[in-house]
């Protein structure tokens, strides 16, 4: 709920803003042949982004969000790719098929509380920023908020992760499943750091997301959601084509 009032709270901001520029610039944006001022440039680029974080978080927090979409899906740890097998392989595989989709749970949990997280980055970002970004390559912003955010995102990342990981009691269904492969003789024991694991994957999830909505905002005109939106980005279009 939080959440939804922080996004609903910066939309409406995002609206009045758009208006005002819309008057002082002379009705529709889509007919003004003039180039976006630095304030129409800036507002509809971090509008963008908000609007791809909004999607973003919305598409990956629900039910099935990770696990149903094979972008994204979290996999077995890869470094333990051969106790995967070999557990199949004995009669696990229900249990490993569980592990696998209540890891993806996990990562589902965490996203519900990312977008302030992403929110707050933006709000951050320079002109110089917004005004290179804008012209740059269809996944800029995304790539300059990974860039730029990783390290901050993770650390206020983990401990969600850590939370969701104990609330949908993922350590209870690794721990049989390790000691299973472990006892296996002359295996080599596997005890990858679970909150790591998902806390990357979860991120470059969201990441691959966001470079998506991104992208499609910059390609497509029906993702262009607002007038702020059409305006920025129909006139690069336009003049792409000029």
């Amino acid at each position: 709920m939080k959440q939804l009032k922080t996004f609903l709270s910066i939309s409406a901001l995002l609206a009045i803003s758009g208006c005002e520029l819309l008057q002082s610039t002379g009705g529709l944006p889509g007919l003004n042949p003039l180039p976006p001022t630095e304030q129409e440039v800036t507002l509809g680029l971090k509008n963008a982004l908000e609007v791809g974080i909004h999607n973003a978080v919305k598409l990956t927090s629900e039910t099935g969000g990770f696990f149903n979409n094979p972008l994204i899906r979290i996999p077995f740890p890869p470094e333990a790719v051969r106790m995967e097998r070999t557990l199949r392989d004995i009669g696990l595989g229900n249990q490993v098929d569980q592990f696998v989709r209540t890891m993806n749970t996990a990562a589902e949990e965490a996203s519900k509380r990312a977008t302030p997280i992403f929110v707050n980055a933006i709000r951050q970002m320079t002109f110089t920023d917004v005004m290179n970004i804008w012209r740059s390559d269809s996944t800029a912003a995304t790539q300059f908020l990974q860039r730029t955010t990783s390290d901050a995102l993770r650390a206020e990342f983990k401990p969600v992760i850590k939370s969701a990981i104990e609330q949908v009691e993922l350590t209870a269904l690794w721990n049989p499943l390790a000691s299973a492969y472990n006892s296996i003789p002359f295996v080599t024991p596997v005890n990858p750091n679970l909150e790591d694991f998902i806390t990357d994957r979860a991120l470059q999830g969201l990441f691959s997301m966001i470079a998506l909505e991104e992208a499609s905002i910059r390609r497509d005109p029906a993702a262009r959601v607002n007038d702020i939106l059409r305006r920025v980005f129909g006139w690069l279009d336009n003049e792409k084509k000029s």
